[in-house]
């Protein structure tokens, strides 16, 4: 990623921790002042409805995503502004951050913690994109996050094991995925049966010897069967998901 033109002389920090010194914070600070005024004045009523209804608290502007992909191509990536307005806690900042931020300078620590923190499940979203899945610990945390009870956790563990059914599935033991899924998806919390139900889709998807169960599991549970999409998108209910997917590839 590009690297942002420095605005004053600054000392990156190895990790992701708050800097102590008025020196250190001067720049930082003023960035973050200056980024989190141009959120609030892109700020819409309509997309602060928006994330409201989807689940999100007040602390948010509403600046429409591709405004805050806009803003972040001006900014380009930087690493200390990003970690500072993820403290803010506010929506759109966190977005924002996901978009500038340096994936390989978080410890697993940290990514663990940022992870865990979240609230939306569209900051979640961008956050596995952006940053998860481009971590160098990325399989550790996978394997730590299928046995966790935190949702955010869960919900990164299991869509991260679902990017691998797709792409790298080699080492996983599929049968024992689909035994989890069909034991555990209808009683996970909503934030975690998003992406079991995505890593059920994959593995029916791409395993033909298994689509058979996969198709049986989907319909034994049901979940996403009314689920309501747009004209032209595929439904998130597993058998019709798949079945449209390897209707394509054929």
């Amino acid at each position: 990623m590009a690297k942002k033109a420095a605005a004053g002389k600054t000392t990156r920090s190895k990790t992701p921790v708050a800097r102590t010194g008025s020196a250190s914070l001067k720049a930082p600070t003023l960035a973050l002042d200056e980024v989190l005024a141009r959120l609030k004045s892109m700020g819409n009523e309509k997309r602060r409805a928006h994330n409201t209804k989807a689940g999100a608290d007040d602390n948010q502007f509403g600046v429409k995503l591709g405004d805050i992909r806009k803003l972040a191509d001006q900014i380009k990536t930087n690493h200390e502004l990003a970690l500072a307005l993820w403290k803010t806690g506010n929506t759109d900042a966190q977005l924002l951050a996901t978009l500038l931020i340096k994936p390989g300078e978080l410890s697993a620590v940290a990514m663990e913690q940022m992870v865990r923190s979240v609230t939306f499940v569209q900051v979640a979203d961008w956050l596995h994109s952006y940053v998860v899945k481009e971590h160098p610990d990325k399989e550790s945390l996978r394997v730590k996050w299928m046995t966790t009870d935190n949702p955010m956790a869960a919900r990164a563990g299991w869509r991260l094991t679902a990017g691998r059914v797709a792409k790298s599935p080699e080492g996983l033991d599929l049968g024992a995925l689909l035994d989890r899924i069909e034991r555990e998806m209808a009683g996970a919390a909503p934030e975690v049966q998003w992406t079991m139900n995505a890593c059920l889709a994959e593995i029916g998807i791409h395993f033909p010897k298994l689509r058979k169960r996969a198709l049986a599991i989907g319909e034994k549970l049901g979940i996403y069967r009314d689920y309501p999409v747009s004209k032209g998108c595929t439904s998130p209910f597993a058998p019709i998901w798949i079945n449209e997917m390897v209707r394509r590839q054929g």
